[in-house]
């Protein structure tokens, strides 16, 4: 019974959605990710670079990572990402260029 039980939960964690890294030790999974506002100004500094807005959680997260490194890392994860160094060149499967 125990090696079901083993079986079970080793599946379970390969169809979650990839883990994406907010910086000090915080983690959200790639596919609830569905906003990302960069701080300026006075509400940037000591660790807040970007507010990331999650599926499922009413305030954003305070990442202290760039939106630029958190975007990379979720095309990644979710396998949508171009050649590196080229912007835009990101799409999901069946979405049309918009320019």
């Amino acid at each position: 019974m125990l090696a079901g039980a083993a079986f079970d939960l080793a599946v379970s964690v390969r169809a979650s959605a990839p883990m994406v890294s907010l910086g000090y030790g915080k983690f959200v999974r790639a596919d609830r990710v569905y906003a990302l506002v960069p701080l300026e100004g006075a509400q940037r500094g000591d660790g807040r670079r970007t507010l990331v807005y999650v599926d499922g959680i009413e305030q954003p997260l305070v990442a202290s990572r760039s939106e630029a490194a958190i975007v990379g890392d979720l095309a990644s994860s979710l396998e949508l990402e171009g050649p590196r160094g080229r912007r835009g060149t990101a799409r999901a499967p069946g979405q049309e260029a918009l320019f």
